[in-house]
Protein backbone atom coordinates (compact mmCIF):
# COMPACT_ATOMS: atom_id res chain seq x y z
CA UNK A 1 0.00 0.00 0.00
CA UNK A 2 2.52 2.61 1.33
CA UNK A 3 4.84 1.58 -2.35
CA UNK A 4 1.05 2.46 -4.83
CA UNK A 5 0.76 5.40 -2.32
CA UNK A 6 4.22 6.99 -2.84
CA UNK A 7 4.49 6.53 -6.50
CA UNK A 8 0.70 8.19 -6.50
CA UNK A 9 1.99 11.06 -4.15
CA UNK A 10 4.79 11.79 -6.51
CA UNK A 11 2.74 12.92 -9.24
CA UNK A 12 0.44 15.44 -6.96
CA UNK A 13 1.38 19.09 -6.98
CA UNK A 14 2.63 20.45 -3.47
CA UNK A 15 -0.04 21.12 -0.93
CA UNK A 16 -2.73 18.56 -2.54
CA UNK A 17 -4.60 16.86 0.15
CA UNK A 18 -4.30 12.76 0.12
CA UNK A 19 -7.94 11.00 0.36
CA UNK A 20 -8.89 10.67 3.86
CA UNK A 21 -8.08 7.56 6.15
CA UNK A 22 -11.36 6.07 5.44
CA UNK A 23 -10.73 6.67 1.64
CA UNK A 24 -7.89 4.61 1.45
CA UNK A 25 -9.67 2.29 4.47
CA UNK A 26 -12.02 1.24 1.78
CA UNK A 27 -10.26 1.57 -1.30
CA UNK A 28 -7.05 -1.20 -0.36
CA UNK A 29 -9.58 -3.22 1.55
CA UNK A 30 -6.93 -3.06 5.15
CA UNK A 31 -7.12 -2.17 8.72
CA UNK A 32 -7.38 1.83 9.74
CA UNK A 33 -3.85 0.17 11.64
CA UNK A 34 -2.50 -0.94 8.26
CA UNK A 35 -3.21 3.12 7.33
CA UNK A 36 -1.80 4.76 9.74
CA UNK A 37 1.34 2.75 9.44
CA UNK A 38 1.40 3.15 5.86
CA UNK A 39 0.91 7.37 6.23
CA UNK A 40 3.24 6.95 9.05
CA UNK A 41 6.24 5.98 6.82
CA UNK A 42 5.46 8.29 4.44
CA UNK A 43 6.30 11.19 6.02
CA UNK A 44 9.09 9.67 7.65
CA UNK A 45 10.31 9.49 3.68
CA UNK A 46 9.05 13.24 3.42
CA UNK A 47 6.55 12.74 0.69
CA UNK A 48 3.64 14.36 3.31
CA UNK A 49 2.75 16.53 6.27
CA UNK A 50 0.07 15.73 8.55
CA UNK A 51 -2.19 18.64 10.16
CA UNK A 52 -4.09 17.09 12.85
CA UNK A 53 -7.86 17.81 12.42
CA UNK A 54 -7.22 18.91 8.59
CA UNK A 55 -5.80 15.58 7.09
CA UNK A 56 -2.95 14.80 5.16
CA UNK A 57 -0.82 16.87 2.24
CA UNK A 58 1.86 16.38 -0.48
CA UNK A 59 4.58 17.57 1.28
CA UNK A 60 7.20 20.79 -0.45
CA UNK A 61 9.99 19.27 -2.45
CA UNK A 62 13.35 19.59 -1.29
CA UNK A 63 16.67 19.08 -2.75
CA UNK A 64 18.01 15.94 -0.94
CA UNK A 65 21.31 14.74 -0.21
CA UNK A 66 22.74 11.90 -2.56
CA UNK A 67 21.62 8.55 -1.34
CA UNK A 68 23.79 5.19 -2.54
CA UNK A 69 22.74 1.92 -1.94
CA UNK A 70 21.48 1.38 1.12
CA UNK A 71 20.05 -2.17 0.51
CA UNK A 72 22.41 -3.76 2.95
CA UNK A 73 21.00 -2.37 5.99
CA UNK A 74 18.34 -5.03 6.32
CA UNK A 75 20.58 -7.66 6.70
CA UNK A 76 22.61 -5.99 8.82
CA UNK A 77 19.52 -5.16 10.99
CA UNK A 78 18.29 -8.77 11.00
CA UNK A 79 21.74 -9.74 12.00
CA UNK A 80 22.02 -7.46 14.61
CA UNK A 81 18.53 -8.24 16.08
CA UNK A 82 19.90 -12.03 16.68
CA UNK A 83 23.69 -11.89 17.09
CA UNK A 84 24.52 -13.60 20.15
CA UNK A 85 21.08 -13.19 21.89
CA UNK A 86 19.11 -16.23 23.26
CA UNK A 87 15.68 -17.13 21.54
CA UNK A 88 13.41 -15.18 22.03
CA UNK A 89 15.46 -12.21 23.45
CA UNK A 90 15.69 -10.10 20.82
CA UNK A 91 14.10 -6.27 20.70
CA UNK A 92 11.72 -5.89 18.60
CA UNK A 93 9.92 -2.32 18.17
CA UNK A 94 6.15 -3.50 17.00
CA UNK A 95 4.54 -0.09 17.74
CA UNK A 96 0.99 -0.87 15.36
CA UNK A 97 -1.13 -1.63 18.60
CA UNK A 98 0.41 1.42 20.04
CA UNK A 99 -0.01 4.12 17.29
CA UNK A 100 -3.44 2.77 16.19
CA UNK A 101 -4.14 4.45 19.52
CA UNK A 102 -2.51 7.67 18.70
CA UNK A 103 -4.03 7.63 15.61
CA UNK A 104 -5.71 11.39 14.39
CA UNK A 105 -9.07 11.70 12.45
CA UNK A 106 -10.17 13.73 9.74
CA UNK A 107 -12.54 15.99 10.77
CA UNK A 108 -15.20 14.07 9.28
CA UNK A 109 -14.22 11.17 11.19
CA UNK A 110 -16.14 10.59 14.89
CA UNK A 111 -13.29 9.29 16.95
CA UNK A 112 -14.17 6.68 19.17
CA UNK A 113 -10.69 5.76 19.17
CA UNK A 114 -8.43 7.96 20.94
CA UNK A 115 -7.55 7.62 24.71
CA UNK A 116 -6.64 11.67 25.35
CA UNK A 117 -9.05 14.16 26.10
CA UNK A 118 -10.99 16.34 23.42
CA UNK A 119 -9.79 19.69 23.72
CA UNK A 120 -13.68 20.63 25.45
CA UNK A 121 -12.96 18.60 28.03
CA UNK A 122 -9.41 19.80 28.61
CA UNK A 123 -8.63 22.45 31.46
CA UNK A 124 -7.12 24.93 28.71
CA UNK A 125 -7.74 27.86 30.16
CA UNK A 126 -5.90 26.57 33.41
CA UNK A 127 -2.81 25.36 31.21
CA UNK A 128 -2.40 27.95 29.50
CA UNK A 129 -2.52 30.10 32.84
CA UNK A 130 -0.17 27.76 34.28
CA UNK A 131 2.79 27.59 31.74
CA UNK A 132 2.44 31.51 31.40
CA UNK A 133 3.10 31.63 35.28
CA UNK A 134 6.02 28.74 34.49
CA UNK A 135 7.79 30.47 32.52
CA UNK A 136 7.93 33.73 34.39
CA UNK A 137 9.51 31.55 37.06
CA UNK A 138 13.34 32.09 37.25
CA UNK A 139 13.69 28.58 38.56
CA UNK A 140 12.01 27.15 35.24
CA UNK A 141 15.26 27.79 33.24
CA UNK A 142 17.52 26.66 36.06
CA UNK A 143 18.79 23.14 35.80
CA UNK A 144 16.59 20.88 37.13
CA UNK A 145 17.44 18.10 40.03
CA UNK A 146 17.60 14.60 37.93
CA UNK A 147 14.73 13.25 40.63
CA UNK A 148 12.66 15.80 39.59
CA UNK A 149 11.96 19.75 41.38
CA UNK A 150 11.39 19.18 45.37
CA UNK A 151 7.86 20.77 45.40
CA UNK A 152 6.29 18.66 42.56
CA UNK A 153 7.96 15.54 43.96
CA UNK A 154 6.26 16.42 47.32
CA UNK A 155 2.82 17.16 45.69
CA UNK A 156 2.71 13.26 44.05
CA UNK A 157 3.82 12.43 47.64
CA UNK A 158 0.78 13.88 49.09
CA UNK A 159 -1.86 12.77 45.68
CA UNK A 160 -0.50 9.13 46.30
CA UNK A 161 0.08 8.71 49.66
CA UNK A 162 0.42 5.87 52.52
CA UNK A 163 3.46 7.63 53.99
CA UNK A 164 6.06 8.01 51.04
CA UNK A 165 8.83 10.60 50.74
CA UNK A 166 9.84 12.56 48.44
CA UNK A 167 13.05 10.65 48.09
CA UNK A 168 10.70 7.65 47.24
CA UNK A 169 9.36 9.42 44.19
CA UNK A 170 10.94 10.20 40.64
CA UNK A 171 9.21 12.48 38.24
CA UNK A 172 9.33 10.80 34.39
CA UNK A 173 8.13 11.97 31.06
CA UNK A 174 4.59 10.49 31.82
CA UNK A 175 3.21 6.97 32.21
CA UNK A 176 4.53 5.21 29.16
CA UNK A 177 8.37 6.65 29.73
CA UNK A 178 8.01 5.30 33.30
CA UNK A 179 6.85 2.09 32.63
CA UNK A 180 9.77 1.63 30.21
CA UNK A 181 12.32 2.88 32.23
CA UNK A 182 10.95 0.27 35.51
CA UNK A 183 11.22 -2.75 32.95
CA UNK A 184 14.81 -1.35 31.63
CA UNK A 185 15.80 -1.35 35.78
CA UNK A 186 14.07 -4.65 36.54
CA UNK A 187 14.49 -6.84 34.43
CA UNK A 188 17.47 -8.38 32.25
CA UNK A 189 16.79 -8.82 28.79
CA UNK A 190 14.86 -12.26 27.87
CA UNK A 191 13.30 -12.29 31.47
CA UNK A 192 9.57 -12.93 31.55
CA UNK A 193 7.15 -10.18 32.28
CA UNK A 194 3.61 -11.09 33.54
CA UNK A 195 0.66 -9.44 32.40
CA UNK A 196 -2.87 -8.95 32.15
CA UNK A 197 -4.82 -10.32 29.21
CA UNK A 198 -6.05 -8.36 27.44
CA UNK A 199 -4.06 -4.95 28.74
CA UNK A 200 -3.21 -1.45 26.76
CA UNK A 201 -0.76 -1.96 23.76
CA UNK A 202 1.70 0.48 24.95
CA UNK A 203 2.50 -2.17 27.57
CA UNK A 204 3.23 -4.62 25.33
CA UNK A 205 5.27 -2.49 23.09
CA UNK A 206 7.17 -1.59 25.92
CA UNK A 207 7.96 -5.33 26.89
CA UNK A 208 9.00 -6.10 23.35
CA UNK A 209 11.13 -2.89 22.88
CA UNK A 210 13.52 -4.06 26.11
CA UNK A 211 13.63 -7.60 24.96
CA UNK A 212 11.32 -9.43 27.11
CA UNK A 213 8.96 -11.76 27.06
CA UNK A 214 5.47 -11.50 27.78
CA UNK A 215 3.41 -13.74 30.03
CA UNK A 216 -0.39 -13.24 29.43
CA UNK A 217 -2.66 -13.75 32.46
CA UNK A 218 -6.44 -13.94 32.13
CA UNK A 219 -8.79 -11.48 33.98
CA UNK A 220 -12.09 -11.86 35.08
CA UNK A 221 -14.93 -9.10 37.45
CA UNK A 222 -11.89 -8.76 39.90
CA UNK A 223 -9.14 -7.87 37.60
CA UNK A 224 -6.36 -10.37 37.56
CA UNK A 225 -6.99 -14.31 38.01
CA UNK A 226 -4.09 -14.65 41.23
CA UNK A 227 -5.21 -18.38 40.33
CA UNK A 228 -3.06 -18.23 37.37
CA UNK A 229 -0.67 -15.61 38.46
CA UNK A 230 0.51 -18.52 40.97
CA UNK A 231 0.86 -20.68 38.15
CA UNK A 232 2.70 -18.22 35.82
CA UNK A 233 5.18 -17.14 38.79
CA UNK A 234 5.97 -20.94 39.79
CA UNK A 235 6.43 -21.80 36.15
CA UNK A 236 8.78 -18.65 34.22
CA UNK A 237 10.41 -17.50 37.67
CA UNK A 238 8.98 -14.15 36.53
CA UNK A 239 9.76 -10.74 39.23
CA UNK A 240 7.81 -8.22 37.67
CA UNK A 241 4.07 -8.63 37.25
CA UNK A 242 2.13 -5.23 35.10
CA UNK A 243 -1.25 -4.44 36.77
CA UNK A 244 -3.93 -1.48 36.59
CA UNK A 245 -5.78 -1.39 39.80
CA UNK A 246 -8.66 0.87 38.20
CA UNK A 247 -10.95 0.74 35.53
CA UNK A 248 -8.46 -1.32 33.27
CA UNK A 249 -7.68 -0.42 29.79
CA UNK A 250 -9.48 -2.52 28.09
CA UNK A 251 -11.83 -3.96 30.19
CA UNK A 252 -12.47 -1.40 32.52
CA UNK A 253 -12.37 -3.87 35.60
CA UNK A 254 -11.40 -2.68 39.11
CA UNK A 255 -9.11 -5.04 41.54
CA UNK A 256 -11.27 -6.12 44.70
CA UNK A 257 -9.97 -5.73 47.82
CA UNK A 258 -8.95 -9.02 48.33
CA UNK A 259 -7.29 -9.46 45.01
CA UNK A 260 -5.37 -6.44 45.60
CA UNK A 261 -4.09 -7.93 48.58
CA UNK A 262 -4.04 -11.66 46.91
CA UNK A 263 -1.40 -9.85 44.12
CA UNK A 264 0.71 -8.38 46.27
CA UNK A 265 0.93 -11.57 48.81
CA UNK A 266 1.78 -14.24 46.03
CA UNK A 267 4.29 -11.70 44.42
CA UNK A 268 5.66 -10.76 47.86
CA UNK A 269 6.23 -14.56 48.06
CA UNK A 270 7.63 -15.16 44.96
CA UNK A 271 10.01 -11.99 45.34
CA UNK A 272 8.77 -10.30 42.46
CA UNK A 273 7.91 -6.51 41.74
CA UNK A 274 4.00 -5.09 41.28
CA UNK A 275 4.13 -2.46 38.84
CA UNK A 276 1.03 -0.40 39.43
CA UNK A 277 0.07 1.45 36.49
CA UNK A 278 -2.60 3.62 38.06
CA UNK A 279 -3.82 5.82 34.84
CA UNK A 280 -7.13 6.56 36.10
CA UNK A 281 -7.42 7.58 39.06
CA UNK A 282 -8.14 11.10 38.18
CA UNK A 283 -10.14 9.93 35.80
CA UNK A 284 -13.00 8.78 38.28
CA UNK A 285 -16.72 9.97 37.74
CA UNK A 286 -18.90 11.13 39.65
CA UNK A 287 -20.63 8.60 40.53
CA UNK A 288 -17.87 6.11 41.27
CA UNK A 289 -18.08 5.86 44.55
CA UNK A 290 -14.65 5.92 47.44
CA UNK A 291 -11.96 4.27 45.36
CA UNK A 292 -9.43 2.62 46.92
CA UNK A 293 -6.32 3.99 48.16
CA UNK A 294 -3.48 2.98 45.46
CA UNK A 295 -1.58 -0.26 46.15
CA UNK A 296 1.68 0.86 47.15
CA UNK A 297 0.18 2.87 49.95
CA UNK A 298 -0.99 -0.24 51.76
CA UNK A 299 2.64 -2.10 51.32
CA UNK A 300 5.27 -1.47 53.48
CA UNK A 301 7.31 -4.67 51.65
CA UNK A 302 8.25 -2.54 48.55
CA UNK A 303 6.51 -5.17 46.82
CA UNK A 304 4.79 -2.10 44.59
CA UNK A 305 6.54 0.08 42.08
CA UNK A 306 3.99 2.95 41.86
CA UNK A 307 3.14 4.62 38.30
CA UNK A 308 0.68 7.51 37.99
CA UNK A 309 0.67 10.34 34.82
CA UNK A 310 -0.75 13.61 34.39
CA UNK A 311 -1.44 13.04 30.63
CA UNK A 312 -4.68 11.68 30.65
CA UNK A 313 -6.60 13.77 32.52
CA UNK A 314 -5.24 17.10 31.27
CA UNK A 315 -3.44 16.90 28.26
CA UNK A 316 -1.59 14.64 25.65
CA UNK A 317 1.06 17.67 25.60
CA UNK A 318 1.22 17.81 29.55
CA UNK A 319 4.14 14.90 29.67
CA UNK A 320 4.88 14.35 33.19
CA UNK A 321 4.23 11.49 35.61
CA UNK A 322 5.76 9.84 38.59
CA UNK A 323 7.37 6.44 39.37
CA UNK A 324 7.15 5.85 43.52
CA UNK A 325 8.69 2.92 44.88
CA UNK A 326 10.67 1.77 48.38
CA UNK A 327 13.35 0.29 49.38
CA UNK A 328 16.95 -0.27 47.14
CA UNK A 329 15.03 -0.35 43.97
CA UNK A 330 14.48 3.26 44.02
CA UNK A 331 18.58 3.27 43.57
CA UNK A 332 17.69 1.37 40.64
CA UNK A 333 15.07 3.30 39.20
CA UNK A 334 17.22 6.69 39.08
CA UNK A 335 19.62 5.23 37.30
CA UNK A 336 17.89 3.75 34.46
CA UNK A 337 15.83 7.09 34.30
CA UNK A 338 18.69 9.43 34.56
CA UNK A 339 20.37 7.20 30.85
CA UNK A 340 16.60 7.06 29.73
CA UNK A 341 15.49 10.39 29.77
CA UNK A 342 18.55 13.03 31.92
CA UNK A 343 15.25 15.13 33.37
CA UNK A 344 12.30 16.23 32.87
CA UNK A 345 12.25 19.77 31.36
CA UNK A 346 11.70 21.90 34.23
CA UNK A 347 9.36 24.68 32.72
CA UNK A 348 6.96 21.43 32.34
CA UNK A 349 7.32 20.36 35.66
CA UNK A 350 6.35 24.21 36.59
CA UNK A 351 3.41 24.03 34.77
CA UNK A 352 1.99 20.60 35.79
CA UNK A 353 3.12 22.35 39.54
CA UNK A 354 1.11 25.66 38.65
CA UNK A 355 -2.17 22.96 37.34
CA UNK A 356 -1.93 20.89 40.41
CA UNK A 357 -1.87 23.33 43.39
CA UNK A 358 -4.23 26.11 41.47
CA UNK A 359 -7.31 26.82 43.28
CA UNK A 360 -9.95 25.16 41.80
CA UNK A 361 -8.46 22.04 40.47
CA UNK A 362 -9.94 19.76 42.82
CA UNK A 363 -13.31 21.35 41.47
CA UNK A 364 -11.89 21.31 38.18
CA UNK A 365 -11.79 17.46 38.45
CA UNK A 366 -15.24 17.04 39.54
CA UNK A 367 -16.45 18.92 36.49
CA UNK A 368 -14.11 16.59 34.68
CA UNK A 369 -15.74 13.57 36.34
CA UNK A 370 -19.69 14.89 35.86
CA UNK A 371 -19.05 15.21 31.92
CA UNK A 372 -17.21 11.90 31.42
CA UNK A 373 -20.47 10.31 33.87
CA UNK A 374 -22.70 11.72 31.44
CA UNK A 375 -20.78 10.27 28.38
CA UNK A 376 -20.31 7.23 29.52
CA UNK A 377 -23.90 7.10 30.21
CA UNK A 378 -24.82 8.13 26.47
CA UNK A 379 -22.50 5.61 25.40
CA UNK A 380 -23.65 2.57 27.72
CA UNK A 381 -27.22 3.06 26.16
CA UNK A 382 -26.06 3.55 22.74
CA UNK A 383 -24.02 0.21 22.74
CA UNK A 384 -26.52 -1.61 24.22
CA UNK A 385 -29.06 -0.15 21.34
CA UNK A 386 -26.72 -1.18 18.54
CA UNK A 387 -24.71 -4.31 20.17
CA UNK A 388 -27.30 -5.70 22.18
CA UNK A 389 -28.32 -5.92 25.77
CA UNK A 390 -25.03 -8.31 26.54
CA UNK A 391 -22.73 -6.67 24.66
CA UNK A 392 -21.04 -5.14 27.78
CA UNK A 393 -19.70 -7.38 31.11
CA UNK A 394 -18.55 -4.22 32.46
CA UNK A 395 -19.87 -0.67 32.86
CA UNK A 396 -16.77 1.27 34.62
CA UNK A 397 -17.49 4.02 36.56
CA UNK A 398 -14.17 5.73 35.96
CA UNK A 399 -11.80 5.75 33.20
CA UNK A 400 -12.97 6.51 29.28
CA UNK A 401 -13.91 3.74 27.30
CA UNK A 402 -15.88 0.52 27.03
CA UNK A 403 -14.93 -3.11 26.52
CA UNK A 404 -17.43 -4.67 23.14
CA UNK A 405 -18.01 -7.80 22.63
CA UNK A 406 -19.51 -8.42 19.10
CA UNK A 407 -21.98 -10.53 17.58
CA UNK A 408 -20.57 -13.84 16.47
CA UNK A 409 -20.15 -13.33 12.50
CA UNK A 410 -18.04 -10.35 13.00
CA UNK A 411 -14.55 -10.16 14.01
CA UNK A 412 -12.88 -6.54 15.48
CA UNK A 413 -10.06 -6.00 12.33
CA UNK A 414 -13.09 -6.64 9.72
CA UNK A 415 -15.88 -4.22 12.55
CA UNK A 416 -12.83 -1.38 12.80
CA UNK A 417 -12.14 -1.57 9.03
CA UNK A 418 -16.01 -0.81 7.88
CA UNK A 419 -16.40 1.82 10.38
CA UNK A 420 -13.96 3.91 9.82
CA UNK A 421 -14.79 3.21 5.81
CA UNK A 422 -18.42 4.91 7.54
CA UNK A 423 -17.15 7.83 9.27
CA UNK A 424 -16.44 6.12 12.80
CA UNK A 425 -13.13 5.27 14.52
CA UNK A 426 -13.01 2.34 16.67
CA UNK A 427 -9.95 0.38 18.30
CA UNK A 428 -9.30 -2.97 17.39
CA UNK A 429 -9.69 -5.59 20.17
CA UNK A 430 -6.88 -7.60 19.01
CA UNK A 431 -4.72 -4.71 19.45
CA UNK A 432 -4.78 -5.30 23.44
CA UNK A 433 -3.55 -9.08 23.55
CA UNK A 434 0.48 -9.85 23.06
CA UNK A 435 -0.47 -13.03 20.43
CA UNK A 436 -3.05 -14.21 17.81
CA UNK A 437 -6.69 -13.63 19.73
CA UNK A 438 -9.88 -15.07 18.91
CA UNK A 439 -11.99 -12.62 21.11
CA UNK A 440 -14.50 -10.58 18.97
CA UNK A 441 -14.29 -7.50 20.45
CA UNK A 442 -13.48 -3.25 19.92
CA UNK A 443 -12.86 -1.08 22.56
CA UNK A 444 -14.79 2.47 22.34
CA UNK A 445 -13.43 5.54 23.59
CA UNK A 446 -16.01 7.99 24.74
CA UNK A 447 -13.87 10.83 25.84
CA UNK A 448 -11.86 11.98 22.14
CA UNK A 449 -15.22 12.90 20.32
CA UNK A 450 -16.28 16.24 20.57
CA UNK A 451 -19.76 15.91 22.33
CA UNK A 452 -21.44 13.03 24.53
CA UNK A 453 -24.46 13.78 21.23
CA UNK A 454 -21.25 12.49 18.42
CA UNK A 455 -20.86 9.64 21.03
CA UNK A 456 -24.15 8.51 20.53
CA UNK A 457 -24.28 9.43 17.23
CA UNK A 458 -20.92 7.56 16.30
CA UNK A 459 -22.29 3.90 17.97
CA UNK A 460 -25.14 3.93 16.05
CA UNK A 461 -23.67 4.76 13.23
CA UNK A 462 -22.29 1.35 13.48
CA UNK A 463 -25.52 -0.39 13.25
CA UNK A 464 -26.01 -1.32 9.49
CA UNK A 465 -22.48 -2.82 10.06
CA UNK A 466 -23.63 -5.64 12.51
CA UNK A 467 -26.33 -7.22 10.36
CA UNK A 468 -25.13 -10.72 9.09
CA UNK A 469 -24.96 -10.65 5.17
Amino acid sequence: MAKILAREIEEMPVGARLPTHRELVRRFGVSATTVSRSLALLTQRGLITSRPGAGSFRAETRPSPRTGNTSWQEATLELTNRLDSPTGAARGFKTAALLGTLATSEPEVIDLNGGYLHPELQPLTRLGTALSRAGRRSQAWAFPPVGGIPELRDWFVSDIGGGLSRHDVLICGAGQSALSTALRALCQPNDPVVIESPTYPGTIAAIRAAGLRTIPVPLDREGLRTDYLEQALARTGARVVIVQPLFQNPAGVSLSERRRHEIRTTARHYAAFVIEDDFARHLAHTDSGQLPPPMIADDPDGTVIHVRSLTKVTSPNLRVGALAARGPVVTKLRSAHVVDTMFVPAPLQYTALEVMTAPGWKRALNTLGSALRQRREVAVEAVEATFGPHALAVRPRGGYHLWVSLPGHLDGEQLTAAALANGVALTCGDNYYPTESNAARVRISYVAAASATEVDAGVRRLAPLLVEQ
